[in-house]
């Protein structure tokens, strides 16, 4: 029986459901999961010495890259199901021989990856890094359908989008929360700044962009498709409203916690607290309730109209259409977050 799985991850939409099939996966068979990225060697590249000289702020956010905000959003989904995990980033522009090695180094069993289909070929399509990794691989390879083989993936697509979004407010949350510990630990206060990008970002997005298309198009959907759900779509639609509240405290909390470091603690972490269980609680309930049921009652025109709007919103899901503002936040935010102190189950 499989107990350590090695899940190698790069920015796609197809990464992002092979997250939830491989918790799956692990939480079925009680194994421990390693979330896995090979980022590229930027600073062996052309650029990097004349940004290095001429930008050094640039070079070091190229240089971190985007592996732990990918990583970050695995681990969330990871948490939320109680399954044992880590993370590891490693540099190399042979990301197959970097995930064979990880897999060893960490005396993994098995190793999950991703393929890439082409749309309207049924036959499998094997990604040149996965088909590297099945030909040099001397332990088991589970290798999750390649998009174009899969009959739905129109709806699938715009789950994962979703999905995807509630993994980055769910990353900066459990970002706030480490904050808050390492705060109360240290007997310091966090970085203001950060914390005031925070706030900007929950503002800018989830609060401004994706709450508001959640309630016109997946809940309207829903409700035009059934009426079993109402009374929790109607829930979650005051919670919308309550999470302004929430933000407009939280970022009221911060001003005095900075004009008054020795006593802002205790109310700076009682918004961090009612805010945070505040969007789990949500998230879970969309996640859990929600979606199965939209995946039950919803077409597929009403599945390619949410994917289309949601696909607009411009979150950091690194793909070709992402917005490059709210990306570079972002990453920014998971880069200057403290490093999580264990690997993490499930929260009491």
């Amino acid at each position: 029986m499989y107990r350590h799985l090695l899940v190698p991850l790069d920015a796609s939409t197809l990464a992002t459901e092979l997250v939830r099939q491989s918790v799956v996966l692990a939480k079925s068979l009680g194994a421990k999961i390693t979330f896995f990225h090979a980022q590229e060697d930027f600073g062996s590249s052309s650029m990097a010495a004349l940004e290095r000289v001429v930008w050094p702020s640039l070079y070091n956010e190229h240089v971190a890259g985007d592996a732990r905000a990918v990583l970050a959003k695995a681990a969330v989904v990871a948490r939320e199901a109680g399954v044992e995990h880590e993370t590891l980033t490693v540099t190399s522009d042979r990301p197959h021989e970097a995930i064979l090695q990880a897999a060893e180094a960490r005396s993994c069993d098995l190793v999950v990856i991703a393929s890439h289909g082409r749309r309207g070929i049924r036959n499998l399509v094997i990604g040149s890094q996965t088909r590297n990794v099945l030909q040099q691989a001397s332990l088991p390879v589970l290798v999750l359908a390649a998009e174009s083989n899969l009959p739905e993936w129109e709806t699938i697509e715009a789950l994962a989008i979703l999905r995807d979004e509630h993994r980055s407010l769910a990353a900066v949350a459990h970002g706030l929360e480490l904050l808050a510990r390492e705060a109360r630990t240290d007997g310091q206060p966090p970085r203001f700044d950060l914390l005031r990008a925070i706030v900007r970002y929950i503002r800018a997005f989830p609060e401004t962009l994706h709450h508001p298309k959640e309630d016109a198009w997946l809940f309207h959907r829903l409700r035009e498709r059934t009426s079993e759900f109402n009374d929790t779509l109607d829930l979650l639609q005051r919670q919308h409203v309550e999470g302004h509240w929430l933000v407009d405290e939280l970022e009221q909390s911060i001003a005095a916690y900075e004009a008054d470091p020795a006593g802002g603690y205790a109310r700076f972490a009682e918004a961090v607290r009612r805010f945070v269980v505040s969007q789990e609680q949500h998230m879970r309930t969309e996640t859990r309730v929600i979606l199965p049921a939209a995946y039950k009652h919803l077409t597929t025109d009403d599945w390619n109209e949410i994917g289309k709007a949601f696909a607009e919103n411009g979150d950091p899901r690194f793909s070709a259409d992402t917005d490059e503002e709210f990306r570079q936040l972002f990453v920014r935010i998971l880069n200057l977050l403290p490093e999580p102190t264990s690997a993490g189950h499930g929260r009491p």
